[in-house]
Order: C-alpha cells, then sequence, then structure tokens
C-alpha cells in the first residue's frame, strides 16, 4: 500500500489540492504498477509563519515580494 505524503503551505484551492491527489495518485499507479484502491495520499498543510526559507519564514517572503 504506497503511502504519499505532501507537506505544502497553506493557500491552495480545495480544487487544487484535490487535483494534486489525483495527480500523485496517477503517478504512482503508472510509476510502479500499485492499484489505484491502495494508493494512499495525505496532504498536510503548514501555516506560512512555520515555513521556513533561508531563515525567513514564507509569510515574510510573501510580503515583501521576495520569493
Amino acid at each position: 500500500m504506497p503511502l504519499i505524503q505532501v507537506t505544502l503551505v497553506e493557500g491552495r484551492s480545495p480544487e487544487q489540492l484535490r487535483a494534486l491527489g489525483e495527480a500523485l495518485t496517477i503517478a504512482a499507479e503508472q510509476a510502479i504498477g500499485a492499484k489505484r484502491q491502495s494508493i494512499r495520499v495525505v496532504l498536510t498543510e503548514c501555516k506560512p509563519e512555520h515555513w521556513f526559507i533561508a531563515g525567513d519564514s514564507m509569510a515574510h517572503l510573501r510580503d515583501t515580494g521576495a520569493r
């Protein structure tokens, strides 16, 4: 049973998250021949204030346009 875990910054629509889940499911089917019913995808969203790149939070980078 493949389990695909993805952590991403909050801010995407439910439709985008669903599309990502579907695309990852298809990728696992194609890449390793997993049966669709056995594939699990877990998307974990993180607040921008808790996601850091080179010491700056994503929230700060978005506010300053430095992203």
